[in-house]
């Protein structure tokens, strides 16, 4: 009876252990620079090139904010107010943003269900997509390697990723569609029993702290276990409900909006032989 009474305690004790298991994790985020420019260009000076290959490098770096428990999480971007700069102030540059999800985006998971609530936008309409988690083909590895004071594993997949190139050409746009296959590499930890990651990545025998597949990089910066300050994670509420799918649509349809108004608007000139590549 003692034997039982201390195995009821212990799974007790163990199941409030869990249930009180909390972190917060710091990722920085880098994106390789995809635009490029042709010979000639009208309008486009090197000095005005260089800042906008400066500023978008910029851009592509971002501080996120991953907050978990044993089966949830939400992951949002760790904002910070700058002084106003805009893009086209000195160099006469524009970038155009093709939708996205804004630095108010929450991507809420729940491991347990299977499920996700990414509350993000379309050039400021608000959207809540939910849908269920994407399956990872992970093919694990016993390859080690240290980030901070972790020991992580080595786990890989590999895709089918169309890509999407738009040039600039004279003020005409041109849009060419290719596929390719991408091989992406996490690296996770099993000292943080979980099986969650940074922005949509989840399905590792442990914590992700590391992603790479070849243009977008992800890596933790430091872990909170049990922080004193409590970690609360609230489902995101605000916004049109859509699936992933339907999501994509609008998004791929207001894209296109914007590409045709580009074509229709002569006046509006980017420059001669920009490239910008979308997707990957």
């Amino acid at each position: 009876m003692k034997t039982i009474q201390t195995l009821i305690l212990l799974f007790i004790a163990t199941t409030i252990s869990a249930q009180e298991f909390s972190g917060k994790a710091t990722y920085k985020t880098s994106r390789k620079s995809s635009i490029k420019f042709g010979k000639n260009q009208k309008g486009i000076t090197d000095k005005m090139q260089e800042e906008l290959k400066k500023r978008m490098q910029k851009m592509n770096q971002k501080t996120f904010i991953l907050e978990f428990d044993k089966i949830s999480s939400i992951y949002k971007e760790d904002v910070k107010l700058e002084s106003p700069n805009p893009m086209g102030a000195r160099s006469g540059v524009m970038v155009m943003s093709f939708g996205g999800s804004g630095s108010d985006a929450v991507y809420y998971k729940n491991i347990k269900e299977n499920r996700f609530s990414n509350k993000t936008a379309i050039m400021g309409k608000p959207f809540l997509v939910k849908d269920k988690l994407k399956q990872y083909n992970w093919e694990l590895s016993s390859e080690t390697k240290n980030i901070g004071m972790y020991t992580c594993y080595k786990a890989t997949f590999t895709e089918e990723v169309e890509n999407v190139k738009i040039s600039m050409i004279n003020g005409e746009s041109k849009e060419t569609k290719t596929t390719e296959t991408i091989t992406t590499t996490a690296w996770y930890t099993t000292q943080v029993p979980i099986s969650n990651g940074p922005k949509n990545y989840q399905g590792l025998p442990g914590l992700i702290l590391e992603i790479n597949d070849g243009n977008n990089l992800i890596v933790c910066t430091e872990i909170v276990l049990n922080p004193e300050k409590k970690v609360v994670i609230e489902e995101p509420t605000k916004g049109k409900v859509v699936t992933q799918k339907k999501f994509d649509n609008i998004q791929k349809q207001k894209s296109d909006e914007m590409m045709e108004k580009m074509r229709s608007r002569k006046g509006v000139e980017l420059g001669n032989g920009i490239q910008i590549k979308m997707g990957g």
